[in-house]
């Protein structure tokens, strides 16, 4: 098992994601693929477990309640997304259902190579910069009708009094160092931004390093579909500070043509994710814990260079 955090929706007592398990689910709903080897794929992910099955797929396996709700709708709207996407997008193969002690559907796809980037270590940040700002226009251009609403896509408002409460929790673990003062004010002059007019589009919702696959320095895939949905693009713009640095930043606002609006959202929101994401992980989950510290730091670094660190 990874060192993901364990959730309140997760697995009922006694079950268990192992080999063994992924084995029989695979015999007894896809015999054919039941001789092919079988690898745990290394993951900082909290809601999925996946195996390599074979040379060329993947299984994934929902790890609490919420994710395995995604799964149909991936198996619904990948099919229709992918041909409109400029980067490869998982491509479901087969469903799989409940079996064995395993409660909720799963799927194996297509398996796709590349490796999940890592914050401070790119090696072609302004080229990444313009290929995500590509992918991220490509999805609000989508005009699929009868969109589900996006995870963490409705006003900022609804983050609020999460937000706060984790900015509280990180006041009493003075070993983080994080300047609550600071981002508490970040929080509230976000919350004066004046809120989107027009129609939700649609987004992936959630634009983590390890939703991206990169190889030679470029995306070759966007992956983790299961927040997708229509709501505030200002959404999308999470690997502004989760993965790019100062200057390749600027480039993918500039292809976006984010106004400071938009861009505030898209920053708060960012900062709110690892402010919650910080206290929840830092025991359990490193990369996780690490992406939300680098996240507060870069934020406040760029409203400090913005001339507002004392807002």
């Amino acid at each position: 098992m990874s060192t993901a955090q364990t959730h309140p929706d997760g697995l009922p007592a006694g079950a268990l994601v192992d080999d063994g398990l992924v084995r029989r689910l695979i015999a007894g709903r896809f015999p054919r693929w039941a001789r092919l080897p079988l690898k745990r794929v290394p993951s900082g992910g909290t809601v999925n477990a996946m195996y390599r099955l074979g040379d060329d797929m993947v299984v994934r396996l929902p790890l609490v309640a919420g994710g395995a709700e995604d799964v149909a709708r991936e198996r619904d709207w990948l099919p229709r997304l992918a041909p409109l996407l400029p980067t490869p997008v998982p491509e479901v193969l087969a469903a799989g259902e409940p079996a064995e002690e395993y409660p909720w559907p799963w799927s194996v796809y297509r398996w796709l190579p590349g490796e999940n980037p890592v914050e401070g270590a790119l090696s072609e940040p302004v080229r990444l910069a313009e290929e995500l700002a590509a992918f991220v226009a490509a999805m609000r251009g989508v005009g699929l009708p009868g969109a589900p609403p996006a995870h963490r896509g409705g006003p900022l408002a609804s983050l609020d009094a999460e937000t706060r409460a984790a900015i509280e929790e990180l006041r009493g673990i003075p070993e983080e160092g994080v300047d609550c003062d600071t981002v508490t004010a970040v929080w509230d002059d976000a919350q004066r931004a004046p809120d989107r007019d027009g129609p939700p589009v649609w987004l992936h919702a959630d634009l983590m390093p390890g939703n991206l696959l990169i190889a030679g320095g470029r995306p070759v895939s966007v992956i983790d579909f299961g927040c997708m949905g229509v709501g505030d693009p200002a959404c999308d713009l999470f690997p502004a500070w989760n993965l790019l640095p100062a200057g390749a930043r600027k480039v993918f606002r500039d292809a976006l043509g984010e106004d400071d609006a938009s861009w505030a959202r898209g920053r708060a929101r960012t900062l709110s994710q690892a402010l919650i994401a910080l206290p929840y992980y830092r025991n359990t989950n490193q990369a996780m814990a690490r992406n939300a510290r680098h996240v507060i730091r870069e934020v406040l670094a760029e409203v400090r260079a913005d001339g507002r660190g004392d807002t």
